[in-house]
């Protein structure tokens, strides 16, 4: 009994709603009166939309506030600081691949100085070898190469400090024998005159003159290796212009335009450090003309 009644007014509904969708059909008022709002909310929405692009294209939103918001993207959270940590990283490669290069540079230069012809054409074809091989080459030969060849465990900075240091020493030994060649021999005749020994001589009269020779190609070389620093991100160094790249990627959709301030201060931080060195280069150059 109790089916019966629940079919029953299951029934009574639906026939109620047939009702309803056949007089939507069987009367021309009210289809036209449902045509009519569905046209009107489409046309409002449409409008909405027409109104947002044609305000984004008269320039409502500027060049100016484009390159604010992208800038914007260096305050959040911690991405100057990481920046600035990639730019330690980059320098601190910098600076011990430099060191190592002053020292034994200084020491090739010495011995491209001798004369005898084997010790030249070995220090000749290992000159032009780092010259030509390019140092991202070099880098995957190191990081990839070594590794797999004598099967030990390279880092990323391990192998970057090794590939700058080979090309910083071929580089340097050139200059140092560049100006251990420009010192006049009369030079070495008046320390032989006034009785020096052959280590007086180098030591008293050649190298300071050599040393005021090499500041500035020195610190030529030194601006280029830091620049070079760069090819690093290619064997997984996390150092400044990979970091600008997550940071890139992680506002890629809600700033596209962030790749503009991003790399606008990692060029403002290669120039910076890169300015200091030619200030400190200039201001021993001054010191030593007086």
């Amino acid at each position: 009994m109790l089916s019966l009644v629940a079919n029953s007014q299951a029934f009574t509904g639906l026939a109620g709603e047939l009702a309803k969708f056949s007089a939507l059909f069987t009367s021309p008022a009210n289809l036209a009166g449902k045509f009519t709002s569905f046209a009107s909310a489409v046309g409002n929405q449409l409008s909405a939309s027409a109104g947002i692009s044609a305000s984004s294209a008269s320039g409502e939103i500027s060049f100016f506030q484009a390159v604010s918001r992208a800038f914007g993207v260096l305050g959040m959270g911690t991405n100057t600081l990481r920046l600035l940590g990639g730019l330690w990283t980059t320098v601190w490669i910098a600076l011990v691949s430099v060191a190592f290069s002053i020292i034994l540079g200084f020491l090739f230069g010495m011995l491209m100085t001798v004369k005898k012809r084997p010790v030249q054409i070995i220090c000749r074809i290992y000159l032009e070898f780092m010259r030509i091989m390019p140092q991202m080459v070099l880098l995957f030969v190191a990081y990839y190469g070594l590794t797999r060849m004598f099967n030990i465990s390279l880092s990323g900075e391990a192998a970057s400090i090794l590939v700058f240091t080979l090309w910083g020493t071929a580089e340097m030994g050139d200059l140092v024998r560049g100006a251990l060649e420009s010192v006049p021999k009369h030079q070495y005749e008046s320390g032989r005159a006034i009785g020096l020994t052959e280590r007086q001589i180098f030591l008293y009269i050649v190298i300071p003159q050599t040393l005021r020779l090499l500041i500035p190609l020195s610190m030529n070389l030194i601006t280029r290796m830091i620049k070079t620093t760069s090819l690093v991100v290619f064997v997984g160094v996390i150092e400044v212009v990979k970091i600008g790249q997550q940071i890139i990627e992680a506002n890629r959709l809600t700033v596209p335009t962030a790749s503009i301030a991003v790399y606008f201060v990692i060029f403002m931080m290669y120039f910076f450090v890169c300015w200091i060195l030619s200030l400190a280069a200039r201001f021993i150059e001054k010191k030593q003309k007086l």
